[in-house]
């Protein structure tokens, strides 16, 4: 699922697209991976991805300009990105 995605991204058979603006429209601890585009990066976006990762799971942020958000490890930093793993 696509949420909020840039509007070059195509909808397909495997990804469906929505526009949500408070919230990712997932129960806690479903998806296996999540990214958060520059346009999201605040506290309360990333509060959202962590939630819905799965335990193990990885989040990728594009920045590198933002702090490991709690709940998880980073596993890398550089060319723009946070790469995390949720505790």
């Amino acid at each position: 699922m696509g949420v909020n995605a840039p509007d070059d991204v195509a909808e397909l058979p495997v990804l469906s697209l929505l526009d949500c603006e408070a919230m990712i429209p997932l129960r806690q601890t479903v998806a296996r991976a999540a990214v958060v585009g520059p346009d999201r990066l605040g506290a309360e976006w990333l509060a959202e991805a962590r939630r819905v990762l799965l335990p193990g799971r990885r989040l990728v942020i594009e920045s590198e300009r933002v702090a490991a958000p709690v709940g998880l490890t980073q596993l890398a930093l550089g060319h723009g990105l946070f790469v995390g793993e949720r505790r």
